[in-house]
C-alpha cells in the first residue's frame, strides 16, 4: 500500500457529497486560483505522510455515521489527481473493506487514460468549473481548461455521476454572459446529478496571510445571498438541477 501526504482531515463533512463524511483533503495542487481558500494545499512538499491503511483505520472509526447517513469518504485538496495511486489504492479499500460510498473532488486537469482505473471505484465525481472561456479560466487559475473540458466530457461518455461547482464571484464571473456559457456548457448532461453555485467568500484570506502573500482578489467584495440565488434561478430557468 502507498503513502501520500494530507493536508487536513475533517471526520463530520456535510457539504462534499452525500450523507455525513470523511473528508481528506491532500497536499498538491497545479492550479493557482485567486479565489482559493485552501491557499496552503498549493505546496507539493508540505501535508503529513500517510498511508492508506491509517486512514482506512481513522474512517472505520466513525463507520456508523457514515452507513446510517448515506456517506463515505470524499477525497479532495489541493489536487487528488496528484496523489493518483494513493488516492487510487484508497478509494478501492474503502470500497472493498468498508463498503462505503466514495466520491472524489476534482478539477479535471488529469488524462482520462490516467484516471481510468481510479474511476473505477469513485461513486461520485465532485468537479469545480472556474470559468468556461480558456483565456479566462487561464487568468483565474494560471493554467488552460483544455484538458479540463476533455475531462468533462469524458466523465459525461462514461456516465460517471457529477456534481458541478461554480463560484460566484462579484465582477468577475456573476453576469448573463458568463452564467449563459455555464448553462450551455452542462445542458443536456444527464450524468450531472445537480449543480451548486457558491458565493466568493473571504473565509480563507488568513491563509495567504499566514504565507505571507497577498491575497489576489483582495479588492473584491464577498458575493451577497440575493446575487448568488438569483444566478441560482438564471441557471433554474436554464434547465439547470441548480440546488440552494
Amino acid at each position: 500500500m502507498s503513502e501520500g501526504y494530507v493536508n487536513t482531515i475533517e471526520t463530520f463533512g456535510t457539504l462534499d457529497g452525500p450523507g455525513i463524511r470523511y473528508v481528506l483533503f491532500l497536499q498538491g495542487c497545479p492550479l493557482r486560483c485567486q479565489f482559493c481558500h485552501n491557499r496552503d494545499t498549493w505546496d507539493r512538499s508540505g501535508g503529513k505522510k500517510t498511508s492508506v491503511e491509517e486512514v482506512v483505520a481513522d474512517v472505520a472509526q466513525y463507520l456508523p455515521f457514515y452507513q446510517n447517513s448515506g456517506g463515505g469518504l470524499t477525497i479532495s485538496g489541493g489536487e487528488p489527481m496528484l496523489q493518483i495511486d494513493f488516492t487510487r489504492q484508497l478509494l478501492q479499500a474503502v470500497k472493498d473493506r468498508l463498503r462505503l460510498h466514495t466520491a472524489l473532488d476534482t478539477c479535471g486537469l488529469v488524462e482520462p487514460e490516467k484516471a481510468e482505473a481510479l474511476l473505477r471505484w469513485t461513486d461520485l465525481v465532485l468537479m469545480d468549473i472556474k470559468a468556461v472561456d480558456p483565456a479566462e479560466h487561464k487568468a483565474l487559475t494560471g493554467v488552460s481548461n483544455e484538458k479540463i473540458l476533455v475531462f468533462a466530457k469524458w466523465l459525461q461518455e462514461i456516465g460517471k455521476p457529477v456534481w458541478i461547482r461554480h463560484v460566484l464571484i462579484p465582477g468577475v464571473n456573476d453576469d448573463k454572459e458568463h452564467l449563459t456559457a455555464l448553462a450551455e456548457l452542462m445542458r443536456d448532461k444527464n450524468h450531472v446529478e445537480r449543480v451548486e453555485i457558491l458565493g466568493y467568500h473571504k473565509l480563507g484570506i488568513h491563509k495567504w496571510k499566514e504565507l505571507d502573500q497577498e491575497d489576489p482578489l483582495a479588492h473584491v467584495p464577498t458575493a451577497k445571498a440575493a446575487d448568488v440565488q438569483r444566478a441560482r434561478e438564471f441557471l433554474r430557468a436554464q434547465g439547470l438541477a441548480v440546488v440552494s
